[in-house]
């Protein structure tokens, strides 16, 4: 994509514009943002590629997120939301390895806290296994958890989606949404098991790279909604 612009502003808090030209997202929606902390964050990010000939989407997470939000989110809520009660079903956190201790040992330090706090702050209890057997999840605590899910707008609802598909885990998106943990914090619970590999046996330039994906989809994620303010009731600190 080639730079065609030269003056990047907002307009009533709202929105971007390139030479006067609003901005949209891909699928050619206006990309009206919900807060000026937003906005002026994505307009930066815009003003970032004017110091090249090229455009970079990569670039842009919070256009990305925001674009997201727009043109998937909003449309097709419970197509999302049903993808994110499949993560439930096996999730992460719920499957534990036997072997070795050490390793059994940092999961449960890890996973079980979060686990915790999910039954705690919304009252979803899930079952874990260990070794490779499917641990079948209570119908009634998948409803609980729709939902919550539910209960997100959608802007939280994308940065949740974002946060899910980085880690393999609803409960860590959860609570990276909720508060309870950060993206480093995130990235460290989802990462454990190849952390802990890595410790052995080092790290090949393909594993570096998808790790540091996943560490700059989180902090995306969680940039994103502090961008967005204050959470809505439902969402809060715990």
């Amino acid at each position: 994509m080639k730079r065609v612009w030269n003056k990047v502003e907002t307009t009533n808090h709202t929105g971007v514009t390139l030479d006067g030209r609003p901005v949209r997202t891909p699928g050619r929606r206006a990309l009206s943002l919900p807060t000026p902390a937003l906005t002026d964050a994505v307009a930066q990010e815009w003003d970032s590629m004017a110091k090249g000939e090229e455009v970079d989407p990569t670039a842009m997470p919070l256009t990305q997120l925001a674009s997201t939000a727009l043109d998937r989110v909003a449309p097709q809520r419970e197509e999302i939301i049903t993808t994110l009660l499949r993560y439930a079903e096996t999730d992460l956190v719920c499957y534990r390895t036997e072997e070795p201790p050490e390793l059994a040992q940092r999961q449960r330090a890890s996973w079980q806290p979060l686990l915790d706090w999910l039954d705690r702050r919304y009252g979803v209890r899930l079952n874990v296994a260990e070794g490779v057997i499917h641990a079948p999840q209570d119908p009634a605590m998948l409803e609980r958890l729709a939902d919550i899910v539910r209960g997100f707008d959608d802007w939280r609802l994308t940065a949740l989606q974002a946060a899910t598909a980085a880690t393999g885990s609803i409960v860590v998106a959860l609570a990276l949404v909720a508060g309870r943990i950060g993206a480093a914090q995130a990235f460290s619970v989802a990462e454990l098991d190849e952390s802990f590999q890595i410790e052995r046996w080092g790290e090949d330039p393909i594993a570096r790279a998808r790790r540091e994906g996943v560490a700059s989809d989180l902090d995306a994620a969680r940039r994103f909604l502090d961008l967005l303010g204050d959470a809505p009731a439902g969402i809060g600190r715990s």
